[in-house]
C-alpha cells in the first residue's frame, strides 16, 4: 500500500526479493492540467501495472466492496509506505498484521511530512522505521530502526533519495524478521524508545500557509526552514515592488550571512512589518530577527523558472525599493 515515488524502491525490492505480491492499493487517479480533466496515476500504480501487478485504487479504506475484494487475495502481510491512515478492518486483516514504513526514528516526527520537518528542526540525523499498525497513527510497536545523517547542507531531495532507498532495506529485513518469527517479532513500544525529558515534534502535513517564511525567525532558523521544503514545496515570501505590487517568491537556497550595511527597521510578526532587501558585494541580503541576515543563493518568481540570484538581480532595478513580508 503506497502512493507516491518514495513508495516504489520497496515495492521493486519487494519483488526482486521474490516475495508474492498479490495485490496493490494506492490512491485513485489524481486530476491534472488545467481544467483537471486528465487523470494522472500515482508512481505507484504505474510501476505496478508496468510489473503486472493487481491495482486496487479505492475512494474509502471502510467500503465494504473493497474491504471484501482485499480479503479475497488472502495475504499473509500488509506492507504501507507513504500511504493514508488504515481503518482497523483493514490493518488487523491479515494474519501476519501490516506494517509501515515510516521516514523517522519513531516515536519523533509522527506525521505526513517527517523528512521536511526534520530539516526544518535542524536536526543532524534521521532515519527510517518499521512498525506494526492499531489504531493511533505512527504509534505502532517499532520492529526495526536505521539512521541516516543528514549534512549540514542538505536539502529534501538529499534526505528523501537516501532514505527511499534505506526504505527499501530496512523493508526487506523486517520481512525476513517476520517470516523467521512466524509473524510474531520482537517489537517494542515507542515509549521504551524515548529518553528521560524527551520532546516529541510531530511532522503535520504541508500546505500553503506552513510554507511561507516568517522573517521574525533567526537567519539559522529560516535557513533551515528553506532547505526543508526545497525543492518541494519550496518555502515563499511576497516580494513587494516599489509601486505596491505584490508577487509570490519562492527561496530554494540561502545561507547566513554578516548584516555589513544593513538597513535600520524592525520585524514584529509575520506580515505586519516588512523588511528592506539589500544589496552587498553581488549578494541579495534580507535582514531577519535577532540581527542576523540571510543570503538567498537561488529563487524563482511566480511565473518564472528558478534561477541563482545573480541572473535575478541583473533582471531587476533598484532592488533596494523593494521589500519582503
Amino acid at each position: 500500500m503506497g502512493t507516491p515515488e518514495f513508495a516504489v524502491p520497496t515495492l521493486q525490492a519487494i519483488i526482486e526479493a521474490g516475495y508474492n505480491v498479490v495485490a496493490v492499493v494506492t490512491q485513485p487517479d489524481k486530476p491534472v492540467g488545467r481544467h483537471g480533466s486528465v487523470l494522472q496515476p500515482s508512481a505507484v500504480k504505474q510501476f505496478s501495472l508496468e510489473h503486472g501487478l493487481p491495482v486496487l485504487q479505492p475512494e474509502k479504506m471502510k467500503d465494504p466492496a473493497f474491504v471484501e475484494q482485499l480479503r479475497s487475495y488472502g495475504a499473509n502481510l500488509q506492507v504501507v509506505v507513504a500511504f493514508r491512515m488504515l481503518p482497523e478492518v483493514v490493518w488487523a486483516m491479515p494474519e501476519y498484521g501490516t506494517f509501515n514504513v515510516h521516514a523517522a526514528l519513531l516515536p519523533q516526527y509522527r506525521g505526513a511530512a517527517p523528512i521536511n520537518w526534520a530539516i526544518i528542526n535542524g536536526e543532524q540525523r534521521t532515519g527510517v522505521s518499521t512498525f506494526f499498525l492499531d489504531h493511533e497513527i505512527d504509534t505502532g510497536r517499532v520492529i526495526m530502526q536505521q539512521p541516516f545523517d543528514i549534512p549540514a547542507d542538505a536539502d529534501v531531495e538529499y534526505v528523501y533519495d537516501g532514505l527511499m532507498q534505506l526504505g527499501a532495506n530496512i523493508c526487506l529485513e523486517t520481512l525476513d524478521l517476520i517470516i523467521a518469527a512466524d509473524g510474531v517479532p520482537v517489537s517494542i513500544p515507542q515509549s521504551e524508545l524515548m529518553t528521560a525529558g524527551e520532546v516529541l515534534r510531530s511532522a503535520p502535513k504541508l500546505f500553503k500557509e506552513n510554507c511561507r517564511i516568517d522573517w521574525t525567525k533567526d537567519a539559522e532558523t529560516i535557513r533551515n526552514f528553506v532547505r526543508g521544503l526545497s525543492p518541494v514545496p519550496g518555502a515563499w515570501t511576497m516580494l513587494v515592488s516599489p509601486d505596491g505590487k505584490e508577487t509570490m517568491l519562492k527561496i530554494y537556497k540561502a545561507h547566513v550571512t554578516g548584516c555589513v550595511n544593513a538597513p535600520t527597521g524592525s520585524v514584529s510578526s509575520l506580515g505586519e512589518e516588512h523588511v528592506m532587501l539589500y544589496v552587498y558585494r553581488s549578494m541579495l541580503i534580507i535582514p531577519t530577527g535577532g540581527n542576523t541576515c540571510l543570503a538567498v543563493d537561488e529563487l524563482q518568481l511566480a511565473g518564472k523558472k528558478r534561477m541563482r540570484v545573480s541572473d535575478f538581480l541583473n533582471g531587476v532595478k533598484e532592488i533596494e525599493k523593494y521589500y519582503v513580508q
